[in-house]
């Protein structure tokens, strides 16, 4: 065939080509419409519609996974068993029976803590001997052979000092000493047999240091939980607690919520906060 010659005219066996296929690969016109105006881009048309559908998947694997976070809980900070740690006095040697026996008596107004087992659970040391060494009795005020007790008579003993009712810690919740609150209706009327004891200025609770702490007035209705103690050579060591004993408050396990103290705990003297004001008549 001739270039020259004019053929999508003048030539009767060729057809004129149609301008409505003149578009790039890929790209389809609406041929029926005879408005230019209605020509779609289908690629680009598909294009929008894979994009809309994976941002669907994402938002959906988004959700999900949000969904899912709220479920991821960290770590539990604590310990898995109780250690068996050494207890120092306040200068920082060990601490030994011979030394809480010369040192503290049931008459020690200044509190004694250490923490055990974990760092954010202070706990009370007590020797309930009376002062003069001698047998306790209704006038020389003092306790022997208590529960769990250790020393030369069983006198020794640790509980927590987080108090078992909602959470307030020594100095609020301290030890009483006998005859700190010599005209307290408490001590002289409705437990005249109770000289001493640990009482929460907080909201009132009190606790029978001479038995596991346990409940002598509310609201709290849980004993403090008891230190089991135990003594090598003479020196005291802190190895749990006793059988039965609750969870310190705020924690659902007395080994987590904070970390261990580690083979070593220290006492620290503390001013308690003596409130005599419960038990009188209003």
């Amino acid at each position: 065939m001739n270039p020259s010659l004019d053929c999508p005219s003048s030539c009767p066996f060729v057809e004129a080509r149609n301008p409505a296929f003149d578009f790039p690969v890929g790209q389809i016109r609406r041929i029926a419409s005879a408005d230019p105006d209605q020509d779609v881009d289908e690629t680009k048309r598909n294009v929008l519609k894979l994009l809309a559908v994976a941002g669907l998947v994402g938002a959906g694997a988004g959700g999900l996974a949000g969904g899912a976070l709220q479920y991821v809980q960290p770590p539990t900070v604590g310990i898995s068993s109780f250690p068996k740690t050494q207890l120092l006095d306040v200068n920082g040697s060990a601490l030994t029976v011979d030394g809480v026996e010369s040192e503290y008596n049931v008459n020690t107004a200044q509190l004694y803590l250490f923490n055990y087992p974990l760092r954010n659970e202070p706990n009370f040391l007590l020797n309930l001997s009376p002062a003069n060494g001698e047998e306790p009795s209704a006038t020389n005020p003092g306790a022997w052979n208590v529960p769990y007790g250790v020393g030369t008579h069983g006198s020794i003993v640790a509980y927590s000092a987080i108090c078992q009712h909602l959470g307030c810690p020594a100095p609020a919740i301290a030890y009483y000493p006998p005859g700190v609150c010599p005209n307290n209706t408490f001590t002289t009327k409705t437990y005249p047999n109770m000289p001493f004891y640990i009482h929460c200025s907080c909201h009132g609770s009190t606790y029978d240091a001479t038995n596991s702490a346990a409940n002598i007035t509310g609201p709290a209705v849980i004993p403090l939980p008891q230190i089991t103690l135990e003594v090598e050579d003479g020196e005291i060591y802190a190895t749990g607690n006793i059988p039965g004993a609750a969870p310190v408050n705020g924690h659902l396990n007395t080994l987590q919520g904070d970390y261990g103290v580690g083979t070593t705990s220290q006492l620290a003297s503390e001013s308690p906060i003596h409130l005599c004001s419960f038990g009188l008549p209003s």
